[in-house]
């Protein structure tokens, strides 16, 4: 497959590649898609999974918790996995 082919993929929303995703799964399930359509449509499947992936890892690279003083109040900020 020419990779040219799923070029929108990389400017979707998370929430619009996953709905896209989701709509894939529901085509390939239902067993009604001719093989060669659903060889593209896993291809475009992945890369779909792909660009979620990276989104979401993106997202939670940028999460942070909230560090609390002795009194209880806020006192700061540091990335969610401690480091």
């Amino acid at each position: 497959m020419d990779a040219s082919a799923n070029e929108d993929v990389k400017s979707m929303s998370f929430e619009q590649a996953l709905d896209a995703l989701e709509k894939i799964v529901e085509d390939l399930e239902r067993g009604e898609v001719p093989l060669d359509q659903s060889i593209r449509i896993y291809e475009r499947g992945e890369a779909l999974k792909a660009h979620c992936d990276r989104l979401l890892k993106a997202a939670e690279d940028k999460v942070e918790k909230i560090r609390l003083a002795r009194d209880g109040k806020p006192a700061g900020t540091e990335p969610l996995d401690g480091e």
